[in-house]
């Protein structure tokens, strides 16, 4: 079964930025696409972006041209790169793993998950 841990999150001012980190095991990582996701306090888990296993990205349009997805395959693990953070990122954030190559912008066609990294964003 493929474990996920992600790192990184913490407290940052408006216009800051952050780099999460997910580590995975118990798989062979090269072969996955992994996501990110996000939920805030009271709302629904939210996609932020995925990468796939060629390394192609996609990204939800509230981040897209501030948050950068990227794999190191020797290490196991993927990075969300965010900048210019606003508070509506204030968020847990996710990793996950999906074998598969339809609709993985869909929370559901993930079946592993990180325990989740609280990234908070002060004004």
């Amino acid at each position: 079964q493929v474990q996920l841990v992600e790192s990184g999150g913490g407290l940052v001012q408006a216009g800051g930025s952050l780099r999460l980190s997910c580590a995975a095991s118990g798989g062979t990582f090269s072969t996955y696409t992994m996501g990110w996701f996000r939920q805030a306090p009271g709302k629904e888990r939210e996609f932020v972006g995925f990468i796939t296993r060629g390394s192609l990205t996609n990204y939800a349009d509230s981040v897209k041209g501030r948050f950068t997805i990227s794999r190191d395959n020797a290490k196991n693990t993927v990075y969300l790169q965010m900048n210019s953070l606003k508070p509506e990122d204030t968020a847990v954030y996710y990793c996950a793993v999906t074998t598969r190559v339809l609709r993985i912008d869909l929370s559901r066609n993930y079946n592993y998950w990180g325990q989740g990294t609280q990234v908070t964003v002060s004004s």
